[in-house]
């Protein structure tokens, strides 16, 4: 009996070990939340009051966007323009595209260092972030603007959190509550909530408030945070993650309500977005979305097929 002891023992330990190891990539996943979540949603009604991101459907499915061939990052949609804007980090340029993703203008970015999140404010009023420097630049872009030179813009600098290239990578505006939602891509991953810029008035001093909640952000059961969309219709968050391959609508206090998976197989896709970097919904509640380094989406509900 004896000669049997040591190699049961040892599948034993190696039996824990291993169940360790998965509790723990699971963990790192944040797989066990997201399964939660999708057992909770089983069990309730379908409320009006969400987007319900399930039931988009993918009717562009990584189309490549032609002129284009440095990285993509961020998206936004402009309801004056009724276009998009989206920014390249390498050759730094704002891009403003059609809704059928066709390049309709290019204009150069000067000092701005590694922009990776744009998002439109007001008629010809954006703002852009340096992920490097934790800044945000409002820019003025009127119909003959061919560059922006940020030592001519008005700016601000977080300053939390620094180092490293994981900065700001996500922009929302609430136009109503003029509220500017800024993410944080990982180590930590936080959702700030800027209050006071970018000013409309520049005769104003100026009045800024930064508020976050990491206990809030962290009920989000995703790795990182690639891009955000702020919903004025539900007052609803998007956030987007690249490497989850998920959308999150997220309520006023940071609860998930509806979730959208960009893998293979999901929302009618044929193949998993390979690198989700914006997303951005129209008027019509239309959900437009890049991948790096240069693939267009477009996801619609079957009320608008």
């Amino acid at each position: 009996m004896r000669r049997f002891a040591r190699p049961k023992s040892l599948i034993l330990i190696l039996s824990v070990i291993l169940l360790i190891a998965v509790v723990a990539l699971g963990q790192y996943l944040r797989l066990f939340e997201r399964a939660w979540f999708n057992l909770h949603t089983l069990w309730q009604p379908v409320s009006s009051q969400t987007m319900g991101l399930d039931q988009y459907r993918v009717v562009t499915e990584a189309q490549v966007i032609d002129g284009l061939a440095d990285n993509v990052s961020a998206l936004t949609y402009d309801p004056v323009r009724k276009s998009l804007f989206t920014v390249t980090n390498k050759h730094s340029e704002l891009i403003e595209l059609s809704l059928d993703g066709r390049i309709l203008r290019r204009v150069a970015l000067v000092g701005f260092g590694d922009p990776e999140a744009v998002e439109f404010i007001s008629e010809d009023i954006y703002v852009v972030t340096d992920e490097s420097q934790q800044r945000l630049i409002k820019i003025r872009l009127e119909q003959d603007t061919t560059f922006v030179d940020a030592a001519d813009a008005e700016q601000m600098t977080i300053g939390v959190h620094m180092g490293g290239n994981k900065g700001f990578e996500g922009l929302a505006y609430d136009s109503v509550g003029k509220r500017l939602f800024v993410a944080k891509e990982r180590n930590p991953m936080l959702i700030y909530e800027v209050h006071g810029f970018p000013r409309f008035n520049p005769e104003e001093s100026y009045s800024i408030h930064v508020i976050n909640d990491p206990k809030r952000d962290a009920g989000m059961f995703v790795r990182d945070l690639s891009s955000l969309q702020y919903d004025e219709r539900s007052g609803h968050l998007l956030a987007l993650s690249d490497e989850s391959r998920l959308i999150l609508e997220l309520d006023v206090s940071g609860r998930p309500l509806s979730t959208m998976s960009l893998g293979k197989g999901r929302q009618g896709l044929q193949n998993t977005v390979p690198q989700a970097e914006g997303i951005a919904v129209d008027d019509d509640g239309t959900l437009y979305l890049v991948s790096e380094p240069n693939l267009f989406y477009v996801f619609k509900k079957p009320a608008q097929l």
